[in-house]
């Protein structure tokens, strides 16, 4: 029984140790893109920290789902929270699973520079958004009254700067159309249906993300719009993002430490092998052969002489 499972703990390091070796490679050739992507979380949170600032509490909106969702009350607004960081952490730990399952179908930094990419182009599209109007927000601490609702001005450029990370991101106020927990919620549920292999996970997370919704608007966290604003941008960020960044390496082929073909490499890619396969090749290089065409059908080189000879008449 140890023999066993040192023989498997064995296998199991030798395979953390490959895969390590293959994502170093791969960051070293992406590293500017996920440094990118991370910097503009942090310009991201910078403004949501900066409209907190102008924001002006009001009488809260009139909303459809306020009608409809009963309100949950503060001593219940963690429900939402929870769910949310409990498909934060599924997913991030998802995207590290090529180093310990065998069954790898994607690679953990190509994986995070699409997510990144997609992040990014969305919280662009919400800065500009919140910014072009601010609500009064409808969460407790940004009512009327409350002390949390209006930063005072900053005694120093450091106390904008260091966003006062994470009061400063739970307690915001003004930063309402659309909602960033809905924009990582999409945003890891269309990568997981594009990408992931399970399909029960897939209709789950779908699930997650339509009761994380539901949650948002009954803890009163945002406006019923700002909701619905994140499912169609956030669907359609993805959709034309998706097309402008190359396709990820297949795993199964002996490319592990290759970038990703870009849309112009790999039509001529198609094209070559479309090319090999009309003239009687594979696209596998094991078995490019010569062949022989007879009356429109294709013979192995094996079996040329017996052509010859059927040829000749023999």
């Amino acid at each position: 029984m140890s023999l066993y499972i040192n023989r498997e703990a064995s296998k199991l390091w030798k395979r953390i140790c490959a895969e390590t070796t293959t994502e170093i490679n791969l960051l070293a050739e992406n590293w500017k893109y996920i440094l990118a992507g991370l910097i503009f979380q942090y310009i991201h949170g910078l403004a949501a920290r900066g409209v907190h600032y102008i924001h002006r509490p009001g009488p809260t909106l009139q909303d459809a789902g306020f009608f409809l969702l009963p309100e949950l009350g503060q001593d219940k607004a963690y429900i939402s929270e929870t769910l949310f960081t409990f498909i934060f952490l599924s997913f991030v730990l998802w995207t590290f699973h090529p180093f310990i399952w065998k069954s790898k179908k994607i690679y953990t930094v190509l994986i995070w520079c699409r997510v990144l990419a997609f992040l990014v182009a969305s919280q662009f599209l919400r800065i500009i958004t919140f910014y072009s109007t601010q609500l009064p927000g409808p969460n407790y601490h940004c009512r009327e009254g409350s002390r949390l609702a209006t930063l005072p001005p900053p005694k120093s450029v450091s106390e904008v700067l260091l966003i006062n990370f994470p009061h400063g991101v739970i307690y915001g106020c003004g930063d309402l159309i659309f909602s960033s927990h809905m924009i990582f919620t999409l945003v890891f549920v269309l990568t997981y249906q594009r990408y992931g292999t399970r399909r029960y996970i897939k209709h789950l997370g779908f699930v997650l993300a339509v009761i994380q919704s539901l949650l948002i608007i009954a803890s009163r966290k945002h406006y019923t719009v700002d909701v619905v604003v994140a499912w169609y941008t956030v669907n359609l960020v993805v959709f034309f993002v998706e097309k402008k960044l190359p396709e990820l390496p297949d795993r199964n082929a002996a490319a592990a430490f290759l970038l990703p073909l870009s849309n112009k490499d790999k039509d001529g890619r198609t094209k070559e092998e479309t090319h090999k396969l009309l003239n009687g090749n594979s696209g596998d290089p094991a078995d490019w052969r010569q062949r022989t065409q007879v009356n429109g059908k294709i013979l192995e080189d094996v079996n040329s002489h017996l052509v010859d000879s059927a040829m000749n008449g023999a």
